[in-house]
């Protein structure tokens, strides 16, 4: 393994654009929705498109890892996952509904091969290091998503094309792919027993890794609902602007930023299932006070909570899933599939259940999955896959 700070370095800026390209154009949902002329449930179907090029892209991630290594993956993810937003972007600002759908079935493709392979080497390193620092690769995520939400909200406020915005953020997303394409490994850990296919697909099988997929299932349900639809729940279920809405998407990313820098802290003095209690806890009881409270500072607040208790779940569940040093990759693939899935299959799923009542009611069912996750912390212990074998 060579040039272990550049790499580092690299991953910190793959993390960073995939959460800033990705919020960037979410933040401007409700734009797309008065541009397309469509309701929530249309909005709904319309993501649907980024879950069905996302399942293509996890069916093909661990293989194609493991196949090609994450210093080809990374960069080529990038660049494609820029130019799917940016073909979306365009279509939508004429009103095309086909191409925007085309946009997103390339974006959801790549974005699942890129978030693998990149959470692939961050549990790497992170063994390599001996130190909790996954949470951090994820922060970078979220000042990514943050930054990009700021960029939507300021080009929605300036009354910027979306065609524009997304166009910009692919020439950035290109001049980053060429950039670190030489400081990302191309193995991503020295193996003296090679793992298989067949091993690789037995971990599917292994019942704690599945727990541990089920947990993450549930807290990403909780933050790619907000991802795409809290802009759009502020606007239409609280009566703020579509500005206001933009911004408060922006402070639900920035506490979870800072929950993540903390968490590592946390972490350290907690442990990972006490952590995982404390802010899953907090994440079903903003979303909770966002869903049923209608006084507008206490909304805010709920979103401020709701914001800090996303913070970990992840993170931490790609460290347990990597803990083994020779199954890690399979697992983390395993489990980050599962994980971003759900993360983008399921506001679509919402969408579609808000045509029947209001997205505050559809959101709801959202604390179930929130509940069941934070009675599964406990196989996020540590070293607790370590001695499980398929």
């Amino acid at each position: 393994m060579t040039r272990p700070t550049s790499w580092r370095n690299a991953l910190f800026a793959v993390f960073f654009l995939v959460g800033f390209s990705f919020a960037g154009w979410m933040a401007r949902i409700p734009h797309v929705r008065d541009r397309l002329g469509i309701e929530v449930d249309q909005v709904g179907y319309l993501l649907l498109a980024i879950a069905a090029g996302s399942v293509i892209g996890f069916l093909m991630a661990s293989w194609l890892v493991h196949r090609f290594g994450t210093h080809r993956l990374t960069p080529a993810g990038l660049a494609f996952v820029g130019g799917g937003l940016a073909i979306a972007g365009w279509a939508a600002e004429a009103g095309s509904t086909p191409v925007v759908l085309i946009g997103f079935i390339i974006t959801g493709n790549f974005i699942s091969v890129t978030n693998v392979a990149m959470n692939t080497s961050a549990s790497a390193n992170e063994r390599v290091l001996g130190k909790p620092i996954m949470p951090i690769y994820h922060a970078f995520y979220s000042i990514g998503t943050v930054s990009g939400a700021g960029l939507g909200a300021l080009c929605e406020a300036l009354k910027i094309d979306l065609g524009i915005q997304s166009t910009l953020v692919f020439g950035i997303l290109l001049v980053v792919a060429f950039t670190t394409r030489r400081f990302i490994v191309a193995e991503v850990i020295d193996e003296e027993n090679p793992v298989t296919m067949r091993d690789r697909l037995r971990v599917w099988r292994e019942p704690a890794t599945l727990l541990l997929g089920v947990l993450v299932l549930g807290s990403s349900l909780m933050e790619g609902s907000a991802n795409d639809w809290l802009a759009l729940l502020m606007v239409d279920g609280h009566g703020f602007s579509n500005a206001q809405g933009a911004v408060l998407f922006a402070v639900f990313l920035g506490c979870m930023t800072v929950g993540r820098l903390v968490g590592v802290v946390v972490l350290a003095r907690l442990g990972r299932v006490v952590a995982l209690r404390l802010t899953l806890g907090m994440s079903v009881i903003g979303l909770a006070t966002v869903l049923l409270v209608d006084v507008p500072w206490l909304v805010v607040a709920g979103v401020v909570v709701w914001g800090f208790g996303t913070s970990l779940a992840f993170p931490v569940a790609m460290s347990a899933a990597g803990d083994d040093p020779r199954l890690g990759p399979a697992r983390v693939a395993t489990v980050s599939s599962i994980g971003y899935l759900a993360m983008i299959a399921g506001p679509p799923i919402i969408g579609t259940l808000a045509a029947a009542g209001s997205l505050r009611q559809a959101m709801l069912i959202l604390l179930v999955f929130g509940a069941v996750s934070w009675l599964l912390t406990p196989f996020a212990r540590e070293n607790r896959l370590s001695g499980v074998r398929p």
